[in-house]
């Protein structure tokens, strides 16, 4: 631990110390770079942090039963109610349908999506290239394979964590970023 300290207040001081010389900074011998660079890799940046936090509290409604033009956990939902319902617990307002999620936040590709970004889909007729349904993505594997967390009408009838793959992923349209 003592040794951890010393290289990141080393690294800080050096830092520092050649910013207040407008000079560049020093190298630092590869073993500290390495050690450096392992442990700011082991810190999660605020963003992750509050795209944990969104998905914890997302995860925590599983099961909550499909309700139409719902965004209550007590009624159930639907899904840019629960998406919505998520949001606002975390300060994001101004969007409850999935129009309005289309048109709210940085739209990002699909490959640069992360974890607590906002998917849009197309309703249920995926010819009818327009907004229709919204979901959350909870994980990405290293692979790249996408689940989302949504209130669906189908066959799960709720909350329900899906992969995007066949039918979701030919109704797919963008993915937009809330969290910064």
């Amino acid at each position: 631990m003592k040794k951890t300290l010393f290289i990141i207040s080393f690294f800080l001081f050096v830092g520092l110390t050649s910013k207040a010389q407008e000079t560049k900074p020093k190298s630092l011998p590869k073993q500290y770079q390495e050690a450096v660079t392992n442990i700011l890799g082991q810190i999660p940046d605020a963003a992750n942090q509050k795209a944990t936090q969104v998905m914890d509290f997302a995860k925590s409604l599983l099961g909550v039963k499909y309700k139409y033009a719902s965004a209550s956990p007590e009624r159930g939902f639907d899904c840019s109610g629960f998406v919505s319902y998520v949001f606002k617990n975390f300060g994001f307002t101004g969007a409850r349908s999935s129009v309005d999620f289309a048109k709210k936040g940085k739209q990002v590709k699909l490959e640069e999506a992360k974890v607590g970004d906002v998917l849009v889909f197309t309703g249920t007729n995926s010819k009818l290239r327009s907004p229709g349904h919204v979901g959350i993505i909870s994980s990405i594997d290293e692979d790249g394979k996408i689940k989302f967390i949504h209130s669906s009408s189908g066959k799960a009838k709720g909350v329900t964590i899906t992969d995007l793959e066949g039918y979701y992923k030919n109704r797919f349209l963008k993915a937009v970023t809330l969290v910064e």
